[in-house]
């Protein structure tokens, strides 16, 4: 059976996965063990999920920029309020995510409702997010309230010497519930058509108009959840964290296999692009002697052999 040309960048990730993952097998010991790869998830929890809000916002041919800067500000806001302010943690919570939902819905609505560019607009909100963490405070804001420190530390069980975190159990549930979004509801097969051709779908008589914002407002929640996550991660709040992550989630999925041209991509390719990032940040710290911009370096080859992998398989006619 003859692999779908549009499958071949999925592929590509997944194998590449798989290829590093045997080489750290084989050259390191203690590497392939179970809790080497799940560190992989738990300590990209966090990118996992802001990755999947930026793969709805590319299959619909838009870009995201502000998401790095939607998670410093969630941490800020989360810290300063439990710390200093002394409210309770879930409350604080639901606050986030509300306030990151709206940011997202409001970015989505000025490029709907203006038809202006998604880069400038989401550049903007960028911007004015990551300026609101420093109206909180230039410092960092360490959490110490027993709740937070108490997720944090928390590990559900899965074995004798393997465990997963809150953030990684969280990320793994907005993986599947987005897998289900993409592929069986209206909403995502709309995203979809939206990135295929916006102009047809129009004619279709598809929700266009609404879905645009909607991917927008989903990313945006992705971003403070993620943020929420982070603030587990980190236990502080601080106007410098996630800067460049924007950056890391758009590489997260185009290395998944989703097109930046929209319309093609899996939520499946992008878990596998996160954890591709991880494992070569673990292969590299394993080595112990590569400077970690190495990392930063296999990165930036990847995006280009992918990019023209897509290319290439997006431009050949189709066989008859």
């Amino acid at each position: 059976m003859r692999l779908n040309p549009k499958h071949l960048p999925l592929a590509a990730t997944v194998s590449l996965f798989v290829l590093l993952a045997s080489v750290g097998a084989l050259r390191y010991d203690g590497f392939f063990s179970a809790q080497v790869f799940l560190n992989l998830l738990i300590d990209n929890a966090f990118l996992v999920i802001v990755a999947v809000g930026m793969t709805f916002v590319i299959l619909s041919g838009g870009i995201d920029l502000s998401v790095g800067s939607v998670i410093a500000l969630t941490t800020m806001v989360s810290a300063a309020l439990v710390e200093h302010h002394q409210w309770p943690p879930l409350a604080v919570i639901a606050l986030v995510l509300a306030m990151g939902t709206a940011f997202g819905a409001f970015q989505g609505l000025l490029i709907e409702r203006f038809r202006l560019q998604p880069f400038i607009v989401t550049l903007a909100g960028m911007f004015l997010a990551r300026g609101l963490c420093y109206l909180i405070s230039i410092d960092s804001i360490s959490i110490t309230e027993a709740s937070y420190s108490a997720i944090s530390q928390y590990r559900l069980p899965l074995g004798e010497e393997a465990s997963l975190s809150v953030g990684a159990l969280i990320a793994i549930a907005v993986v599947l519930l987005a897998v289900f979004i993409a592929h069986c509801t209206p909403f995502g097969r709309t995203v979809y058509a939206i990135g295929g051709n916006e102009h047809s779908a129009v004619l279709m008589g598809l929700p266009v108009r609404s879905t645009v914002v909607g991917v927008y407002t989903l990313s945006g929640f992705c971003s403070a959840l993620a943020g929420v996550v982070f603030t587990f991660y980190m236990l502080s709040g601080y106007g410098l964290h996630a800067v460049g992550l924007e950056l890391d989630a758009i590489a997260a999925v185009v290395i998944g296999g989703t097109l930046l041209t929209g319309g093609v991509g899996y939520v499946a390719g992008t878990l596998f692009g996160v954890l591709t990032l991880g494992v070569i940040q673990t292969l590299i710290a394993f080595d112990g002697t590569l400077s970690s911009w190495w990392t930063r370096i296999v990165i930036g080859a990847l995006l280009f052999f992918f990019c023209l992998l897509q290319r290439f398989f997006t431009s050949r006619p189709p066989r008859r």
